[in-house]
């Protein structure tokens, strides 16, 4: 075992044992995603209590190949949030997009394409179809693109499938 570097610190790791066990439980099932498994690791590197190793920071850098921040961050996590938040992946709500069609508006898009196209025209367009999901108040705004995902989601459309 390495002799222990402990510098001071704001965020000290100290695990139990219970934690410990836990950890290397994580890490030996191997089934969790990578970042996660790398922050189990972290833990036991930089802990510092009787069973711990007491890396630095700068050492569990390099042997796990990540960086400083990450290291860093992973501490303080574990201080101010908790063993629990450490290994728990973070919910961002901003990270997916909102929809613009639901399945009621999709139901009525889906429905304007297989219906009769404008007078005047052979068959819809995405454009066409954008324009008029707005002016039938179907939803605020919506792109071409949008309009062609959605349709081409259901295989329902004549503009996508040839049948127009």
């Amino acid at each position: 075992m390495a002799s222990k570097e402990v510098a001071v610190k704001k965020y000290v790791v100290r695990l139990s044992e219970e934690e410990r066990a836990r950890l290397e439980e994580f890490i030996r099932k191997g089934k969790r995603a990578g970042h996660l498994l790398t922050k189990a690791r972290i833990l036991l590197k930089a802990d510092v209590s009787e069973a711990g190793e007491g890396w630095s920071d700068s050492r569990i850098a390099e042997a796990l190949d990540t960086s400083i921040p990450t290291i860093e961050r992973t501490r303080r996590r574990l201080v101010e949030e908790g063993f629990e938040a450490v290994l728990t992946r973070k919910y961002n709500p901003k990270s997916a997009p909102r929809r613009i069609f639901d399945g009621a508006a999709e139901a009525k898009l889906i429905a304007l394409a297989c219906g009769p196209a404008p007078a005047g025209r052979a068959k819809w367009t995405l454009r066409l179809l954008e324009e008029k999901v707005v002016e039938l108040q179907i939803v605020e705004s919506a792109s071409d693109n949008t309009i062609g995902r959605t349709l081409k989601k259901t295989f329902s459309s004549p503009i996508l499938n040839g049948n127009g």
